[in-house]
């Protein structure tokens, strides 16, 4: 019997022991689990029944100016001396695929909070390069609020503080050949893609809970409100027949985003009103509503991805769930073959503890803008490249075993 005591003691003291690893590696095991799940698959892309389209996205010239976010990078890169190969993935990683909006993540490269005061600036000048200057703006606000989630948590910093956000470059920043970089934190991802002039910003997620900070040292500040007031003025000027096809549930319970992380091979069926039927103004309405999400690019890059978004206006879909009431929780939707939008009022997560409603709030507002078939993080254009890169290679062998081949033959081998 003391023989089993003694066993049983000591079996719950291993027991205990590794309960106290895995709390403290917690976010360890969670990422473990999320890459298992979201990796265990070749990419695609999203979709809209399984199968890519292609052809949408040529390698072309777009006229686009990226000579500031190449020289960004370089300067992010020159600053951090030695550290640099921390943060330095190959341009065909699956790193860019390794990000979430969760707090207990084990993200890669080089957070904020362990840079210099010289390496964050080159750091936020990257964003700023790449971003149009609101985008950038709602970009540090949203990293802000996430000093106003610790504090309304209890001074929680650990998980949350708006320098808990890490830095990645993949490639080697260059003027012809493919690169791009990543930020990757809680309720700010970005994925940024860069082939001589042209620029894939996407999956991109913004969020925050609270959206609006009531105290602390960043009292006041907001954001995703313009996406959200602009979204319910949108279903609004609808008309009562062309609203009932846009609202395919007027009831919200839940989280209703399709497209967050892990999700690069969703499908997501073109549902609700075809903007096809909207009149001149509906329609110019929309594409204000569009642009407010296309508009964190920089100002000519954004121009170039508006002009795309237009050229399939015929197969764009608005689609929205929920009330439409002034102060309603809601959820819409913008899909089309070269753009998705997706906006989300959520329910309360890091400030549950303030409230004993469990459905969805204005408080805390998920975003996710991805590019289909196939062309997140730059896939398409990626895969393009390195087809012709190989397609000339091969060309060049031939060429060189035939010059050869001539040689030998004049010489009398």
């Amino acid at each position: 019997m003391n023989r089993l005591l003694r066993w049983l003691g000591c079996g719950a003291a291993v027991l205990v022991l590794f309960m106290i690893v895995m709390y403290s590696n917690r976010g360890t095991l969670v990422t473990l689990v999320l890459d298992s799940r979201g990796l265990s698959e070749p990419f695609v892309g999203v979709t809209t029944n399984g199968t890519v389209r292609r052809g949408l996205f040529p390698i072309k010239r777009s006229g686009a100016d990226t000579t500031a976010v190449l020289s960004a990078a370089r300067a992010f890169l020159d600053s951090l001396g030695e550290d640099a190969n921390a943060v330095k993935f190959p341009v065909d990683s699956d790193e860019w695929q390794r990000w979430s909006n969760i707090h207990l993540y084990d993200r890669q490269g080089i957070a904020l909070l362990a840079m210099s005061e010289e390496q964050k600036a080159k750091a936020y000048g990257l964003m700023s390069a790449g971003l149009s200057e609101r985008g950038y703006a709602q970009a540090r606000d949203i990293m802000r609020l996430d000093t106003t989630l610790g504090e309304l948590k209890g001074g929680d910093f650990e998980w949350y503080g708006e320098e808990r956000f890490w830095f990645t470059i993949m490639g080697e920043p260059h003027g012809l050949q493919p690169w791009g970089w990543q930020v990757d934190g809680h309720h700010l991802v970005i994925n940024y893609f860069v082939l001589g002039d042209q620029v894939v910003m996407s999956p991109v997620f913004l969020g925050a809970e609270p959206v609006i900070a009531p105290s602390g040292v960043h009292e006041g500040v907001s954001v995703l409100q313009d996406e959200q007031n602009e979204g319910l003025a949108m279903v609004l000027a609808l008309t009562e027949s062309q609203r009932a096809s846009a609202n395919i549930s007027a009831s919200k319970p839940g989280n209703n985003n399709r497209g967050e992380f892990y999700s690069d091979n969703v499908v997501v069926p073109s549902t609700g009103l075809n903007v096809g039927s909207l009149d001149a103004a509906q329609l110019s309405q929309f594409l204000t509503l569009i642009g407010r999400f296309v508009g964190n690019l920089a100002d000519d890059l954004a121009e170039v991805k508006m002009t795309e978004v237009l050229q399939h206006l015929d197969e764009t879909y608005f689609t929205w769930i929920g009330p439409t009431s002034a102060h309603a929780a809601y959820y819409y939707r913008i899909m089309s073959p070269v753009i998705m939008i997706e906006f989300d009022h959520q329910r309360p997560v890091g400030l549950s503890h303030l409230t004993e409603d469990a459905a969805p709030q204005r408080n805390h507002i998920h975003v996710v803008i991805r590019t289909p078939n196939g062309n997140d993080y730059g896939k398409g254009l990626l895969r393009q490249h390195l087809a012709q890169r190989h397609e000339a290679s091969e060309v060049a062998m031939r060429m060189r075993d035939g010059f050869v081949a001539q040689q030998a033959s004049s010489e009398g081998y």
